[in-house]
C-alpha cells in the first residue's frame, strides 16, 4: 500500500470491451497518477474486477467530484464500485469471548501502527478483557449474551456499532453465533476468523474433529460472515503440517498462531480495499 495519500477505485461489472480503456481515459483526463492497477476476468461468469490506486495529489478532483465524474462511466458498464480515500481511516469495532489471542495481536499491530484504523470500541460478551481493552485507551463494552436475551444483546451490538460509526466489525474468536438480521444488516463487513481451514470441519471445536481424523495440516479461515454458519466468502487462509505425535492442545496452540496471521491478514486486505467479492467467491488483490 502506498504511504501517500491516495484514492482507491475498485468495481466489477459484466466483462465486455471498452472496461481498462474507459477507466484509463478517465483517471488520465483529471491527470491521475496510477501507483498500483490490478484486474481479473472471471472467463466462467463473465465477470470483470479492477482496482486502482491513484495519488490523490496528482487528480484534480477531490473524492466527491471523483464520485460525480465517474458515475456516467460506472452507468454504461453496469458496475458495482466505490472510492475511497487513505486519508480517512477505517474504524473497525472487534468483539471478542474469552479467548485472547487475536485480541491481543490486533491491539498490537494497531498499537505499532502496523493497522492504519481507529478502534472506537471493543465488544464483549464477558468483562475479562475490560482492564487490557481501557489500558489501550480504548472503550470496552460487555454485552452479555444468554440463550435467553439474544435478540436484545444483538440490538445493543448493532446499536453501538452503528453509534461508534464503524465500517467493519471483527470476530476475533467471538464465541457467539450473529442473528440473521445482522449478518444481512452489515453484509460484507463483518470479518470472522474460523479455526480450521474451511469448508473441512466447520462448527464447534474443528482442532478435535481434525485430530479425530488423523488429517496432516491444519489451518485458520478469515471469511465474511453470512446466515450460513462458517459459509461467507473466503478472504485468506494458511496452513501448518502436523503429524501423529501432535496431540489436541498442540494443534490448538499451533493452530493460534496461524489464527492470529490470518485474521491481522485478512483484515488488512478488507482495509485496504483489496477484495471483491461476487456471489459466495472472492477476488482478493494482494
Amino acid at each position: 500500500m502506498s504511504l501517500k495519500r491516495h484514492f482507491t477505485l475498485t468495481l466489477s461489472c459484466p466483462d465486455q470491451i471498452g472496461i481498462v480503456a474507459a477507466v484509463s481515459d478517465f483517471l488520465a483526463k483529471h491527470h491521475g497518477w496510477i501507483t498500483e492497477s490490478s484486474n481479473h476476468a472471471d472467463e466462467e461468469n463473465q465477470r470483470f474486477f479492477m482496482r486502482q490506486e491513484i495519488l490523490a495529489d496528482s487528480f484534480q478532483l477531490d473524492l466527491c467530484g471523483f464520485c460525480d465524474a465517474f458515475a456516467p462511466i460506472a452507468r454504461r458498464f453496469g458496475m458495482d464500485w466505490r472510492v475511497a480515500d487513505s486519508a480517512q481511516k477505517k474504524r473497525v469495532v472487534i468483539l471478542v469471548s474469552k479467548l485472547e489471542h487475536c485480541l491481543y495481536d490486533l491491539l498490537a499491530r494497531w498499537k505499532a501502527g502496523e493497522l492504519e484504523v481507529e478502534i472506537p470500541c471493543v465488544i464483549s460478551n464477558h468483562d475479562t478483557f475490560r482492564d487490557l481493552v481501557e489500558w489501550h485507551g480504548i472503550t470496552f463494552h460487555h454485552v452479555p449474551v444468554t440463550p435467553d436475551n439474544k435478540a436484545g444483546a444483538y440490538a445493543r451490538v448493532a446499536h453501538l456499532f452503528d453509534e461508534a460509526r464503524a465500517d467493519v466489525m471483527v470476530l476475533a474468536r467471538y464465541m457467539q453465533v450473529l442473528s440473521p438480521d445482522m449478518c444481512r444488516d452489515y453484509a460484507g463487513r463483518i470479518i470472522n476468523i474460523h479455526h480450521s481451514f474451511l469448508p473441512a470441519f466447520s462448527g464447534g471445536k474443528p482442532y478435535h474433529q481434525a485430530y479425530q481424523r488423523g488429517v496432516k495440516l491444519i489451518g485458520a479461515t478469515c471469511h465474511y460472515v453470512t446466515e450460513e454458519l462458517d459459509e461467507g466468502p473466503i478472504i485468506d487462509q494458511d496452513v501448518i503440517r502436523i503429524d501423529h505425535s501432535d496431540s489436541i492442545p498442540d494443534l490448538v496452540r499451533y493452530g493460534r498462531d496461524i489464527e492470529k496471521t490470518v485474521l491481522a491478514r485478512g483484515l488488512r486486505y478488507h482495509l485496504e480495499d483489496r477484495v471483491l467479492t461476487h456471489g459466495n467467491r472472492t477476488v482478493v488483490f494482494r
